[in-house]
């Protein structure tokens, strides 16, 4: 008969933990020093200037490394993008600091201010779509343009604001110049291009060919924002040519929204209400000789 002996199970032995390496100050300095190197030769110029507090919290807070990583780039990222805002305002060459925001509504009480929030959203530039703001002087079609051209610098699109006058004087000096070609490709870059006043001033003749090609080039491209005086009826006497007028509009109207605004100006307004003022600290005020 064959006997059977039990195994008795040996306890296997307990790991010896491994410590944990410990870096001298020195080391410590040393690859501070080297991830700041690293940064700079990136020209993560933010990320390195603000590495110190940003170690210092991930130390306070027990962050993980890519906690800490995130915070560190996100600081670059929000730099570069203000950086990049700043070089498209200036770009724009935009001539208030007037926003949307801004805007009196209630001195424009015909106007579709959900529309006005809708074409803040920029969502008219994906489609090349154009904006028509016409009315009498004072209802604020510039600071609509100025505006809307300031939310889409904002959301990332390049900008550029002329007025009418302007943009046919360069396009004169152009041909006069031999810059034609690069003056078109200039107004044909931008994805928003502002054109205001048209119809306050008289142009010469050769300005409704030099507005016609601008807006042909720019055609179902990118988008034009158009502010005047004076209704689409009377484009052919403000550019002194009916044809070009017409073809003029054909292109701007296939796409477009078409804002007419009314009402007092707001500068004879601001007027009113001076004197207004004026008078309330005058009359009634003052206190008799004693």
């Amino acid at each position: 008969m064959t006997t059977t002996r039990s195994a008795t199970s040996t306890p296997s032995p307990t790991p010896t933990p491994t410590p944990t390496p410990t870096v001298s100050s020195g080391a410590q300095a040393s690859l501070y020093q080297q991830l700041r190197g690293h940064l700079a030769t990136l020209k993560l110029h933010d990320a390195a200037e603000h590495l110190p507090a940003v170690l210092d919290g991930a130390h306070a807070e027990g962050l993980s490394l890519t906690a800490a990583l995130e915070r560190l780039l996100a600081i670059e990222v929000d730099a570069t993008e203000s950086r990049r805002l700043a070089g498209r305002l200036r770009f724009a060459c935009l001539p208030t600091p007037a926003t949307l925001a801004d805007f009196d509504y209630d001195a424009a009480p015909g106007l579709d201010r959900h529309l006005i929030d809708e074409l803040a959203t920029g969502r008219y530039l994906e489609s090349a779509t154009n904006v028509l703001l016409i009315g009498p002087p004072g209802v604020g079609k510039t600071h609509l343009a100025v505006g809307l051209a300031r939310a889409a610098a904002h959301a990332g699109y390049r900008t550029y604001f002329t007025t009418a006058a302007d943009l046919a004087a360069r396009c004169h000096r152009a041909a006069i110049e031999g810059r034609w070609a690069t003056t078109m490709r200039f107004f044909a870059g931008p994805t928003c291009l502002v054109i205001d006043e048209l119809g306050y001033l008289a142009l010469p003749a050769e300005a409704a060919s030099a507005l016609f090609q601008v807006v042909s080039q720019r055609y179902l491209k990118t988008s034009i924002i158009l502010t005047s005086n004076k209704g689409v009826g009377s484009w052919g006497e403000v550019l002194g040519d009916t044809t070009v007028a017409a073809a003029l509009l054909d292109r701007l109207l296939h796409r477009s929204v078409v804002l007419n605004l009314d009402g007092d100006s707001y500068r004879l307004r601001a007027h009113h209400a001076r004197g207004e003022a004026l008078r309330a600290t005058t009359t009634g005020t003052r206190q008799p000789l004693r």
